[in-house]
């Protein structure tokens, strides 16, 4: 070899990462199975109707829904209170977002009378004309009195109203007391699949 030839060899140290699986399903509706009826809230509790000045009132509720679900680690933007303005605004900016198919719960605390978020989800139109459930939350301390059904009939009656024929949505494996509530308002198993999430290894 020549010895006025130098050889450099630069290494870049990247973190190393590691790849988590989590098995979720996708879950479909024959929309014209969905009774017509009222949907009806328990004292206290009102639904509002999608305007753009309500991302943060839908932000907030989306992050105190999941902050700290199983959700948060497939979507890590849903344990960040940014991230979920972010997404919320990404949501209502899409092709097919469907305002018909997007309502905010909210509650009237008693002590102060304000109308807190406590419960959102989003509806949007994909490519092959199937509505697609986002981010269906309700915050703990609201749970347990249906309102994560009710909001769900919601969306599924606009959708319905928009003039789409099926719906479906996604759910991770290991959340068995939504896929119950699913499959009680008429949704079923179709697809599985998984989600792939970084994580460094430290």
């Amino acid at each position: 070899m020549n010895p006025q030839i130098r050889r450099y060899v630069t290494t870049d140290v990247v973190d190393p990462v590691t790849l988590t699986y989590f098995k979720r399903y996708r879950m479909e509706i024959d929309l014209a199975e969905v009774p017509a009826q009222p949907i009806l809230l328990p004292p206290a509790y009102r639904f509002v109707s999608w305007r753009p000045e309500l991302i943060d009132a839908h932000a907030a509720s989306k992050f105190e829904s999941f902050r700290w679900e199983i959700d948060a680690n497939v979507f890590p933007c849903l344990g960040d209170a940014e991230g979920c303005r972010r997404l919320m605004t990404e949501i209502s900016h899409r092709e097919g977002f469907i305002p018909g198919a997007t309502w905010l719960a909210e509650y009237k605390e008693e002590t102060t009378g304000m109308m807190l978020p406590v419960g959102t989800v989003q509806g949007v139109a994909d490519r092959s004309g199937h509505g697609s459930i986002q981010n269906l939350g309700v915050v703990p301390e609201h749970r347990g009195s249906g309102l994560g059904g009710r909001l769900l009939l919601k969306a599924l009656q606009g959708f319905y109203d928009y003039g789409l024929q099926h719906a479906f949505l996604e759910v991770t494996a290991q959340n068995e007391g939504a896929i119950r509530l699913y499959e009680r308002l008429g949704f079923r198993i179709s697809r599985t699949v998984y989600k792939a999430v970084e994580a460094a290894c430290s």
